[in-house]
C-alpha cells in the first residue's frame, strides 16, 4: 500500500524531494522486514526510479546502495553505468560488481570511473592490468596508491611504459618498498631518457655526449637497485636488462669491481645459460680456465678477459660487502689493479682502457666524498666528546 502511494505521488514531487523518498525507500529495502510482496513492489517502483528525468534520484539510490550486498543486482548494474556523478560510489565500493563488468568499464568509462575502480578495495589483477593497459595517468597513479590493489608485474611494467615519462607517476612508484627490482630499473631508464631528450632539445651539449652520460648514469643507478635486489627479485632485474639491451660487458664488469657478486653471478648465469650454483662453482675453481670457458659461453669480448681474471682474484681477496652502499659503489684500489694491469697488456682494447679510467675517476671523486663527509661527521660530534671528557 505504501509503495503504491509512493508511486502516484512522485508523478508531481519536486526533484528534491523525489530524490528524498527514493533515498528512504532504499533503505528500507535493505534494513526494514517487508512482506515478499511489499518487498517486490519496492523493487518495481525503484527500478521504475531509474528512468527518472532528475539525476539527484539515481544519486540518492547510488549512495545508499554502493557498499551493499543485499542491494538488487540489476539497480546496481544500471547505476553503475549511469553518468560520473551518479557511478562513482558504485564503482568504487559495491560489492555486487564482478571482474568482467569492471574490465568492461574501464575500458569503456572516461577518467573519473577509471579512477573510482582503481580506488576499491582488494583489486583482483585482472581488473589492475585493465588499468594499466588503458586507463589514464590518473587512473594509474590511484592504482600506484592502493595497498589493496593486486598488480602483477606485467602490470607494474606496462603502467611505466605508458606514463613513466610523468613524474608524478615516478615518485609515486619510487617510493613503494616492494616494488620490483625490474620496474625500477625501467623507471630509471624512463628518467633518463627524459632528462636526456631535456637536454638535447635545448642544444646544450652534443648528443653523443648527453647518450654517455645517460648511459652511465643508468648503470650507477642499476647498481644501487641490484645492491637491494636479492633471489627471485635479483633474476628479474637481469632478465629486464637482458631484454632492453643493458646487461652489457662494461656493466657486468661494474658489478664485479663493486665487489656486488650476486649480480655478477646472476648476470652471467643469465647470459651463459647455466645454473647459479654451476657458475659459482666455476668462479671459484682456481687457474682461470674455467672463468674464461664461462665468459666465451656468456659471449663476453675476448678483450675484456684479462679485466675480469685480475678483477675477480682481487675481488676473492677482498671479501664480501656487507652493506648496501658497499655493493652500489666501485671499489677504487680494485679499479685501479685492474687499470695498472690492462694499461701494460698489449690485448687490452682502446674502449676498454677508456671504460676503467673513468672507473677509475668516478672511484677516487666517490672516496672524496665518503672521506669528507666523515670528516664532517667528525667535526660535528667532536665538540660532544670534549664536553663529555671535561665533565
Amino acid at each position: 500500500m505504501i509503495v503504491r502511494q509512493f508511486i502516484s505521488w512522485i508523478r508531481t514531487a519536486p526533484a528534491g524531494e523525489r530524490a528524498e523518498a527514493t533515498r528512504a525507500l532504499a533503505r528500507a529495502w535493505l534494513i526494514s522486514d517487508l512482506t515478499e510482496d511489499d518487498r517486490a513492489a519496492a523493487e518495481g517502483a525503484l527500478l521504475m526510479m531509474l528512468d527518472d528525468a532528475s539525476p539527484l534520484v539515481r544519486q540518492a539510490m547510488a549512495e545508499v546502495f554502493a557498499r551493499s550486498a543485499e542491494a538488487p543486482a540489476a539497480i546496481v548494474q544500471a547505476l553503475s553505468l549511469d553518468q560520473p556523478s551518479i557511478a562513482l560510489p558504485i564503482l568504487e565500493h559495491s560489492p555486487l560488481l564482478i571482474d568482467a563488468d569492471l574490465v568492461d568499464i574501464v575500458a569503456t568509462g572516461n577518467c573519473e570511473m577509471q579512477c573510482a575502480i582503481a580506488r576499491r578495495v582488494k583489486l583482483p589483477a585482472s581488473v589492475c592490468a585493465a588499468i594499466a593497459e588503458v586507463g589514464t595517468p590518473a587512473a594509474a597513479l590511484e592504482l600506484i596508491e592502493n595497498a589493496h590493489a593486486e598488480l602483477a608485474p606485467f602490470s607494474w611494467d606496462r603502467i611505466v611504459e605508458r606514463h613513466g615519462h610523468l613524474a608524478a607517476i615516478r615518485e609515486s612508484m619510487l617510493v613503494l618498498d616492494d616494488l620490483p627490482a625490474a620496474t625500477r630499473a625501467a623507471l630509471v631508464a624512463k628518467l633518463s631518457d627524459t632528462l636526456a631528450q631535456f637536454v638535447l632539445a635545448r642544444n646544450w651539449i652534443s648528443a653523443d655526449r648527453v647518450g654517455r652520460i645517460a648511459s652511465e648514469a643508468r648503470d650507477r643507478s642499476t647498481m644501487n637497485i641490484a645492491a637491494r635486489s636479492r633471489g627471485h627479485d635479483m633474476r628479474g632485474l637481469v632478465r629486464h636488462l637482458r631484454a632492453t639491451g643493458q646487461l652489457t660487458a662494461g656493466l657486468i664488469l661494474r658489478a664485479l669491481l663493486s665487489n656486488n657478486l650476486e649480480l655478477f653471478d646472476h648476470a652471467l648465469s643469465e647470459l651463459s645459460d647455466l645454473p647459479q650454483a654451476r657458475v659459482s662453482a666455476l668462479l671459484h675453481e682456481r687457474g682461470g680456465a674455467s672463468l674464461r670457458a664461462l665468459l666465451i659461453r656468456a659471449g663476453l669480448p675476448e678483450s675484456t678477459f684479462a679485466a675480469f681474471k685480475v678483477a675477480l682474484e682481487a675481488s676473492q681477496e677482498t671479501g664480501y660487502v656487507d652493506t648496501v652502499a658497499g655493493a652500489a659503489r666501485l671499489r677504487r684500489r680494485m679499479v685501479e689493479r685492474v687499470l695498472t694491469h690492462c694499461e701494460t697488456d698489449r690485448q687490452a682494447a682502446e674502449p676498454l682502457l677508456i671504460l676503467l679510467r673513468r672507473f677509475a675517476t668516478e672511484s677516487a671523486r666517490e672516496e672524496a666524498r665518503m672521506f669528507c663527509s666523515e670528516l664532517i661527521a667528525e667535526q660535528a660530534i667532536a665538540p660532544i666528546r670534549y664536553e663529555l671528557i671535561a665533565a
